[in-house]
């Protein structure tokens, strides 16, 4: 049990023992005292009585620091002010309005987030001035910026919260001691009620008067609370003892008392169900306080009513405990998320040693990234949460105080790379007119990968240049897309070109000379070539049947073997030749071809050294030749592949 059930449990048990007049009626015929009756009501041994009493002290000064004048616990919920959209001015504005009109206790959260807003914004402002300044040159050491006359009226402003704060809290106190007095002069009042001549009813009606007036009263200092309310407590449970309250009037109280606690019940477990854990936690405190003040209820219902309340508050009790662990436990893994951010930036920043532009920009990117991550986790605990944000702005701030120095030293290098776009305009305009859509478009692809690659120019001709180089590439794509436009008919005719191309081959009958042969099948590809694209469903079938056609007029060529390779080789340079990457997969047949010319040379000096072993066995000879026969056959692809090497080294395919 918590304390603050325990607190519940002991009022319940204080309390409705002390005002039951019946209870009261049989201590005074029994001469039982007080104590003893305690004792015997209440199921905890002796030995917990300081805990009680300190569970009970602290409630009781929980109970002193709630408002009691509220007689409607459902509170009405405002919505805060978002400063984020005020200006500086509108801001100082504001908080002068606050302080000047609103009372200290109820304004403090709208100063916190003026302020936190006002300095964000400050922040922004003088960062920006500081990039100001560096742009036009200056030098970073030599900035030095202006004091905000905004800045100074807030700090006025601020002081001035803090004196008329001081001033309330001074006056909270003066207030506290004023209720104690107050408190105490009820309590002497009730002890006047003793010995009154009047009717029952009416010093009854008077003593209800002034419990409502204890309730009224304010906070007291919290070393008096125990105290008295130990006196306040004698005093009622004097009161009773001598009032001897007639039994239909106690029941009918008894009575009142017990639907007061089925409503609050009642209360308590509509608010399980609240979304906001915290204020339905602050609201279960202020039923609580309720709970201690309706009074006591019939004996038989006494148990049964508390086990309801108090499984109420259980259950609110587990979902703050929950909450708060929840919470703590997001906390902890947005540490370990910012933490790694944190890493991530310190890492990119070892390699501030870049050499490019591009480098530079691709690693701004990287931390921009990084920054928008960060923004979407969540606080990390409070003692922790000012460290790890300082050290990430830290290494962020690094990281581009390297890049702008970057840039500052390389001035050059931007006025370079603006005499290579403008010379990429130029190539690009000289393409815009084209009707050479493929090899164009393929042009144009490569100037634009070279335009990312060449890095940034000053920024006054950045947007210039830019507009005169997609105004270029826009036009001929433009161009192209209305030519496609009607490319269906287009390969239709293609595809009927390519059909008659391919019968004319196939009836085509080589002539003696190898080479003129040659010629004419370079002539049926080339021709093949320059038709075009045909509709995409006889692509294959129609490549297949063009394909077939040109091997067999390879294989009718009137040369050996070695002969025909290099032919079938270098009609596959002329293939390459009109090819995207070209020279690159050339360079990859080259770099094949020599590898493996190594390898067969190696294997060539093995088998000659085998072959002495093989002359002192019994059928060397035939063992001999079949090597002798490889040796052979290896030296051939050897001359043919350097063949091939030397025609890779004699053409020129473009890069």
């Amino acid at each position: 049990m918590d304390n603050e059930e325990k607190r519940a449990v002991r009022e319940e048990q204080f309390g409705e023992e002390n005002n039951n007049p019946e209870n009261t009626l049989k201590q005074e015929e029994n001469s039982i005292k007080v104590e003893d009756t305690q004792t015997r009501e209440n199921p905890e041994s002796e030995s917990d009585s300081s805990s009680k009493e300190k569970a009970t002290g602290i409630a009781l000064e929980r109970a002193e620091t709630e408002d009691k004048k509220k007689d409607d616990v459902d509170e009405i919920k405002v919505m805060p002010v978002d400063y984020s959209t005020f200006e500086k001015e509108q801001l100082i504005s504001r908080l002068s309005l606050l302080i000047e009109e609103r009372p200290v206790n109820e304004i403090k959260g709208d100063i916190d987030r003026i302020k936190i807003n006002f300095y964000k914004k400050h922040r922004n402002e003088f960062e920006l001035k500081k990039k100001h300044f560096l742009d036009e040159g200056g030098e970073l050491k030599d900035f030095k910026p202006v004091d905000d006359p905004l800045e100074l009226n807030l700090k006025e402003l601020l002081n001035q919260f803090k004196k008329n704060k001081s001033e309330y809290n001074k006056t909270i106190e003066v207030n506290k001691q004023e209720n104690l007095k107050k408190k105490y002069e009820i309590i002497n009042e009730i002890k006047d009620l003793i010995n009154r001549e009047e009717s029952l009813h009416k010093t009854f009606q008077e003593f209800r008067d002034l419990q409502a007036r204890w309730r009224g009263v304010g906070i007291i200092p919290q070393q008096n609370v125990k105290d008295l309310w130990e006196t306040y407590h004698h005093h009622v449970e004097k009161f009773y003892g001598y009032l001897k309250i007639n039994k239909e009037l106690r029941d009918l109280d008894l009575k009142k008392n017990q639907e007061s606690k089925i409503k609050l019940c009642e209360t308590a477990e509509k608010i399980l169900s609240g979304s906001n854990v915290i204020d339905t936690y602050k609201t279960l405190q202020k039923y609580h306080d309720q709970w201690r003040e309706i009074g006591p209820v019939p004996h038989e219902i006494k148990a049964e009513i508390w086990e309801r309340f108090k499984d109420a508050t259980a259950k609110i009790n587990k979902r703050h405990h929950q909450y708060y662990q929840d919470l703590k436990d997001q906390q902890k893994n947005n540490l370990e998320k910012k933490t790694e951010l944190c890493e991530k930036v310190e890492q990119i920043n070892k390699q501030c040693n870049m050499e490019s532009p591009g480098n530079w920009e691709k690693k701004a990117d990287e931390i921009k990234k990084l920054q928008k991550a960060w923004r979407l986790i969540g606080f990390a605990p409070r003692k922790h949460n000012n460290k790890i944000y300082n050290r990430f702005r830290e290494a962020c701030d690094a990281f581009f105080q390297a890049k702008r120095d970057y840039y500052t030293e390389h001035k050059d290098v931007q006025n370079n790379n603006l005499k290579i776009k403008t010379d990429l305009c130029i190539r690009a305009e000289s393409l815009q007119d084209s009707e050479d859509w493929k090899k164009t478009t393929d042009a144009l692809i490569k100037l634009q990968k070279k335009w990312k690659e060449a890095g940034p120019v000053p920024r006054k001709s950045s947007e210039k240049v830019w507009k005169r180089f997609r105004a270029a590439c826009d036009k001929f794509f433009k161009r192209k897309s209305e030519y496609y436009s009607n490319r269906d008919d287009i390969f239709k005719d293609n595809y009927r070109l390519k059909k008659e191309l391919i019968e004319e081959i196939e009836k085509h009958e080589p002539v003696e000379d190898a080479e003129e042969s040659f010629d004419k099948i370079q002539d049926f590809q080339h021709r093949w070539n320059e038709i075009g694209f045909v509709p995409f469903k006889q692509k294959d079938k129609l490549f297949n049947r063009y394909r077939s056609a040109i091997n067999k007029q390879f294989d009718k060529l009137n040369i050996d073997e070695f002969g025909k390779n290099k032919l079938k080789y270098k009609n596959k340079l002329e293939q390459l030749r009109e090819s995207p990457k070209g020279s690159l997969k050339a360079e990859i047949d080259r770099e094949k071809f020599y590898n493996r010319i190594k390898k067969i040379e190696s294997d060539i000096v093995l088998w000659e050294n085998n072959k002495g072993f093989f002359a002192k066995s019994a059928n060397a000879e035939s063992f001999i030749r079949e090597i002798d026969e490889k040796i052979d056959k290896s030296r051939e692809n050897i001359r043919l592949m350097e063949e091939k090497i030397k025609m890779i080294d004699q053409s020129d395919l473009e890069e």
